[in-house]
C-alpha cells in the first residue's frame, strides 16, 4: 500500500496536467492507496478555490475516491459524516472537525456560522466560550 498526497488526487480529479494525470492513473491502477483525512481536506480546499469546484461536484469528487475497491481512507466514517454536513451546508473543514469530536462533549469555537449551521444539520452541541 501507498499513501498519496494532495497534488496526485487533485491531478487524478482536473486532469490540468496530462503527464501527471497519467502518473497518477497509473498508480491508482498499480496500487491499493491509503489517503488520510488532512489529505481529503487539502483537497476540498484547493478544489474549492484553485478550481472553482461546487459543493455538490466536490462531494461527488471525494465520494467517489472513497468508494474506489483499492482506496483506503482514514477514518471513512468520520469523512461519511463530514461529507453529508457539507452537503447541508456546512463549511467542509468545520464538518471535519466537528465529526471527528467526540459527540457527548460540548465543542467550543468563537465561529458563530459554524454553530448557526452545525445546529441545523447535527445535533452535537456547539458552545461559545
Amino acid at each position: 500500500m501507498i499513501a498519496v498526497d494532495t497534488n496526485i488526487i487533485v491531478r487524478l480529479m482536473t486532469e490540468d496536467d496530462k503527464s501527471q494525470y497519467q502518473k497518477s492513473v497509473n498508480l491508482f491502477r498499480r496500487h491499493d492507496i491509503f489517503i488520510s483525512i488532512t489529505v481529503l481536506q487539502e483537497t476540498e480546499w484547493v478544489l474549492r478555490y484553485s478550481y472553482q469546484f461546487n459543493r455538490r461536484d466536490i462531494n461527488n469528487a471525494l465520494l467517489g475516491l472513497a468508494g474506489l475497491e483499492n482506496v483506503y481512507i482514514d477514518n471513512p466514517t468520520v469523512l461519511m459524516q463530514a461529507l453529508d454536513w457539507h452537503a447541508q451546508g456546512m463549511d467542509f473543514s468545520d464538518a471535519l472537525h466537528l465529526s471527528h469530536s467526540a459527540r457527548d462533549n460540548p465543542f467550543y469555537t468563537f465561529d458563530q456560522k459554524l454553530i448557526s449551521t452545525a445546529s441545523k444539520v447535527t445535533s452535537y452541541t456547539l458552545k461559545k466560550p
